[in-house]
């Protein structure tokens, strides 16, 4: 605002006008009638603020213009320059030493150093070929290649008939969910299952009885886990769903071992009080042994390999 002509009341009202924040606070705090020029005002002003007045630059504080890592040429270029423009005098070959000396190593700093520039004018002319490169450069980096595409193969004729006669031998013969249920190797067998045995009250009572729970191995409690097919079953010795007390294999096995050892003859019916001194009730071939036979095999033993008789 450039003001022609006036009195000093039209300066002060004016100058007033441009003040804000703790400027104007520090107006308001004055007395009232305190002002009475313009001169005396802009005196009281700058004591006020003299200590935010900015120190003058001096030639050698443009050493300590550095270009920063990842700074462009162009940028270093141009702040460089406005911290020239700020200097008083104009010593030439100390700006060019300062430009030098702040200048990250590259190709235009060693062309710098092959060819002494006399001017700072002189580094402004040679660094525009160098920008120009720069952002040829920067503007391939950015763009992605693009990727080379795959050639395109046929695939050989019999491999096609195998795939395709692999196709036809799966719709004549189509998957049953049934086949093969139970051959799994996580079913048991029939032949690994503990025996069965009747007892004179329910498993659930049975398994509660204290001196029969110590002899017992409870596992370990599983939250959140179902330990078999049946998510609604509730198994009572595992503490956990998946399946019933009757069908529990590990509960199972340790009653089969207390009933061999005669701990539990108290406890089984009498249709089965003379069973409890055996390993296991006779209710199939493959249940009259302590271990369970899985096959059979068939040996000679002595004779010629060619045959023949034999003499023993």
């Amino acid at each position: 605002m450039m003001l022609s002509g006036g009195s000093d009341a039209v300066y002060c009202k004016e100058f007033m006008s441009t003040l804000s924040g703790t400027a104007l606070d520090w107006f308001v705090s004055l007395p009232t009638g305190h002002i009475t020029t313009f001169q005396q005002f802009s005196k009281m002003f700058v004591e006020q603020y003299i200590v935010n007045k900015a120190s003058p630059l001096v030639s050698y504080d443009l050493f300590d213009v550095r270009q920063y890592q990842g700074e462009s040429l162009k940028d270093f270029l141009n702040r460089f320059g406005a911290q020239i423009v700020r200097l008083p005098g104009k010593d030439e070959e100390m700006f060019v030493h300062a430009f030098k000396k702040g200048i990250l190593p590259g190709p235009f700093s060693e062309s710098l150093i092959r060819c002494h520039p006399a001017t700072f004018a002189e580094i402004r002319r040679r660094a525009v070929a160098h920008i120009a490169a720069e952002n040829e450069v920067s503007e391939k980096r950015g763009n992605v290649a693009p990727t080379k595409p795959r050639a395109q193969t046929r695939t050989p004729q019999r491999v096609m008939e195998a795939v395709a006669g692999k196709r036809d031998q799966r719709m004549r013969h189509p998957y049953d969910p049934k086949k093969g249920k139970g051959k799994g190797p996580g079913m048991p067998k029939e032949a690994n299952r503990p025996p069965r045995y009747e007892f004179v009250m329910g498993l659930a009572d049975l398994i509660a009885v204290p001196n029969i729970a110590a002899r017992l191995k409870v596992p370990e409690k599983t939250t959140d886990k179902v330990l078999g097919p049946k998510p609604n079953a509730w198994c009572e010795f595992h503490k956990s769903f998946g399946h019933s007390l009757n069908s529990c294999l590990a509960m199972g096995y340790q009653l089969a071992e207390l009933v061999k050892c005669g701990f539990l003859k108290d406890y089984l019916l009498e249709k089965q009080a003379g069973q409890s001194s055996g390993s296991q009730p006779a209710s199939g071939e493959g249940q009259q042994h302590e271990v369970p036979i899985h096959g059979e095999i068939h040996t000679i033993a002595g004779g010629f390999s060619g045959g023949g008789c034999t003499a023993s």
